[in-house]
Order: structure tokens, then C-alpha cells, then sequence
């Protein structure tokens, strides 16, 4: 009997054993990560903080955009990377086709930072998964790890500095698994990644950067409308997605066409973004635009406001400057919410915060970190609300998204023409 109990323990040692090593090894890689992206990310977001305030106090900063865009291009230039592809290179390193150098994420943070101070119209994030992709794949070269595991830190990188500069950890830590290849969820990528946000948004809160929260507006409309009309919004914000994605690649491409020459590319954009800036009248839509998005969420933005920030910001990173396309995604989806909640009977407050994430979700093509997403900004208590209108966002906003790289591995539609016939 005894020797039975010993064989028994031992096989279940054999079986369990495993497990628990590789725990403790991802725990202390993945925490490592987070450290380290908790840092880096927190120098990031105050740079970009004192560089938006330092504007606001300086208006004319605007006018040396062209000469920002000259910088950010020799910069790069110099960094052999003149063919930068931006957040479309973390997700091709994410499935170990490309192998991003450490030396692009100080190129894209000095080209974000340079891009605020001036006026460009851009977000941060793009740059975060940059920078922490770079740092995670940095720290699996310098241990000599194999592949699969450079790429998962790759990954929790990603994960560590979205949650630094946002603090929403677990939307950041199942976005940077989900925004891969749409239709497949790497499991086994999510504990390292959580703990890395987790671990990262710590640090960044104990270095001064506070987390993203918004208050939301309670919808206008009454139990038995809420349902309907927040659908009809998401299929809104999906139209809207598909144009933010047509609008942001055709800038890329009409560029890249008419100005080949990377400089001669940043100086036009830079002297483009001013002439739009001068025709506004104010710098309502350069930087971020995180006071317009507040101002939508307590229902005081709308109209025509998300078609203006869409061309600047199509304009500018189309030209070359840095940063992302996330944080603008916010202001075009807000505003627009605000706008067609309105007109809806939603309420534009509530139509805003809905409209906010279902954008995020179209053009990302990643429903489950916006619905995290949704909870984490606004709090759980309309969140079957923010699922519905993500739902039809991703559903209907097709094959677009913002990243070329993208992967659509499973078809959003899984019913065929056939069977759409038949069912007529």
C-alpha cells in the first residue's frame, strides 16, 4: 500500500510539477517586464504631459511642427528605420515574423514626445506597444530565451505600457493577446500578461501617473428603448470605424505616393496640420484631444467635430509623426457618440462613452478588451449596454482595421451565402 502511495504522489509530482515551474517562471519574467515598462511608460506619460502643458502655455510652438517632422524623419533616418511600419511591426513580432529592435522604441518615444510639443495631431498607445514590445523582446534577447518565450514577453511588454499610461490593466493585458489575430485568443498568454499590467500600472501610479476613469451619464431612454437604440449606435460607430480606417490608410498611401522622400513627406504634413490649425481657429484638435473628450462625455461636443479630428489626424501621422491612433479613435467615437445619442433619444452624455468604446472596437477589431475596457473607464453598470454596442461595432465594421498586419483568422459572418438564401 505504501509503495502504491509513493508511486501514486510521485506520478502526481511528475504531472504537477511542470506547472508550477513554469509559474514561477513566468512570474518572475513577467514581473520584470512590468517593472520596467511600469518605469519607462510613467517617464512616458508625464514627457508627453509636460510637453501638451508647455504647448498650451505656448501656442506658437505650433509653427515649428515642420521642423518636429524634419527631426522625427532624420531620427529615424539615422536609426536605419526609415520604413517604419509602426504598431504593424509589434504585431508581425508578436507572431515571430519580424524581430523589432530595442532601438525603435526610443525612436518612437523621442518622435512622440517631439510630435506632442508641436501640435501633432496623435494618441500615445501606438507608441506604448511599441516601446514595451521593444523592451519585453529586449529583455528575452538578453536572457537568451527561446523564441515562443522573446515573443510572449514581446507581448506582456505591450500589456505592461498600455496599462502604465492608461491603468486599466486587465483591457490592456487581453487587448495586446486579442489585437494579434482576430478570431484566436492565446490563453496561456494571460496570466504573464496580467501580472505584467498589473505589476506595470503600479509603478506608473506610484511615479504620478493617474489612471483613465470617466463618469458616466446615465442613458435618456427609457428600459424597453435602451436596448434598440444602442444597437443602432453601435451600427453608427461601426460606419464611422470603417471610414476612420479608409481615411487613416489612404493618407498613408496618397503620401507615400506623392512624397516618397520621408522629409520632404513630414515637412508638407507638418506645414498641412498648421494650415488646418490656422482655418480652425484654435488648437481644439491638436494633441490628444483629451478635453473634447471630456466635454463629450458630459454631452457638450458633437456635430462635425469627429470628421475634423479624423483629417488631422489622417494628415498628421500619415506624414510621418508619431504616436497612435488609439487616443484620437476616443475623441472621433465620443463626439460622435455625443452626437448621434442626441439625435437618438440616448442621451448625448451616455452616447458618448458608448461611442467612445464601440469605435475603439471597430477599428481594433477587439470586442472582448473593450468590453474590459468599458468596465475599467466607466464602471460596470451598463456594461451589457457597452457589450451590446461593441458587438455590433466588430460585426459590422467587417474586414477594416486600423493595423495592416492584422490577422482576421476566423470569419467574422460564419454563415454562408447559401445559407442566407436558404434562410429567405
Amino acid at each position: 500500500m505504501k509503495e502504491q502511495l509513493r508511486a501514486f504522489w510521485d506520478g502526481r509530482r511528475r504531472e504537477i510539477g511542470p506547472y508550477f515551474a513554469a509559474l514561477g517562471r513566468w512570474y518572475l519574467l513577467a514581473a520584470a517586464v512590468g517593472l520596467l515598462c511600469g518605469g519607462v511608460g510613467a517617464a512616458f506619460a508625464l514627457s508627453i504631459e509636460k510637453v501638451t502643458a508647455l504647448r498650451a502655455r505656448h501656442p506658437w510652438l505650433l509653427y515649428l511642427l515642420p521642423l518636429a517632422g524634419l527631426g522625427i524623419a532624420l531620427l529615424y533616418h539615422l536609426g536605419g528605420l526609415d520604413n517604419d511600419r509602426g504598431t504593424n511591426f509589434m504585431l508581425e513580432g508578436a507572431r515571430a515574423e519580424t524581430r523589432p529592435p530595442l532601438r525603435l522604441g526610443a525612436l518612437i518615444f523621442a518622435g512622440t514626445v517631439l510630435t506632442h510639443l508641436c501640435g501633432g495631431s496623435s494618441g500615445r498607445e501606438g507608441a506604448a506597444l511599441q516601446i514595451g514590445g521593444c523592451i519585453g523582446l529586449a529583455i528575452g534577447r538578453r536572457l537568451h530565451l527561446a523564441q515562443e518565450s522573446r515573443v510572449m514577453l514581446l507581448v506582456c511588454g505591450m500589456s505592461g505600457l498600455f496599462s502604465a499610461l492608461f491603468g486599466t490593466p486587465v483591457a490592456a493585458a487581453v487587448f495586446s493577446i486579442e489585437v494579434v489575430s482576430v478570431g484566436i485568443f492565446q490563453h496561456a498568454a494571460l496570466f504573464p500578461c496580467l501580472l505584467s499590467a498589473t505589476v506595470a500600472g503600479q509603478v506608473a501610479r506610484l511615479l504620478g501617473v493617474s489612471p483613465t476613469a470617466y463618469q458616466l451619464a446615465a442613458p435618456a431612454a427609457g428600459a424597453g428603448r435602451l436596448t434598440f437604440l444602442t444597437a443602432l449606435l453601435g451600427l453608427g460607430c461601426a460606419a464611422v470605424s470603417i471610414l476612420f480606417c479608409i481615411t487613416m490608410h489612404a493618407a498613408h498611401s496618397l503620401y507615400g505616393k506623392y512624397l516618397p522622400n520621408p522629409f520632404a513627406r513630414a515637412a508638407v504634413g507638418g506645414v498641412l496640420v498648421v494650415l488646418l490649425t490656422l482655418l480652425c481657429g484654435s488648437q481644439t484638435y491638436n494633441g490628444a484631444g483629451g478635453p473634447v473628450i471630456l466635454a463629450a462625455l458630459a454631452g457638450q461636443a458633437g456635430g462635425a467635430m469627429f470628421l475634423v479630428k479624423l483629417l488631422f489626424t489622417a494628415v498628421t501621422l500619415g506624414a510621418g509623426f508619431k504616436g497612435g491612433e488609439i487616443v484620437p479613435a476616443f475623441f472621433v467615437g465620443s463626439t460622435f457618440g455625443c452626437l448621434l445619442g442626441g439625435w437618438l433619444g440616448l442621451g448625448p452624455g451616455f452616447g458618448a462613452a458608448l461611442g467612445l468604446v464601440a469605435v475603439f472596437c471597430g477599428v481594433t477589431n477587439c470586442p472582448l478588451a473593450s468590453i474590459l475596457l468599458s468596465a475599467e473607464l466607466f464602471g460596470g453598470g451598463q456594461l451589457p449596454m457597452f457589450a451590446l454596442a461593441c458587438a455590433v461595432s466588430y460585426l459590422m465594421s467587417g474586414r477594416y482595421s486600423l493595423y495592416e498586419s492584422q490577422k482576421l483568422a476566423l470569419p467574422k459572418l460564419r454563415i454562408s451565402l447559401e445559407e442566407t438564401v436558404a434562410m429567405h
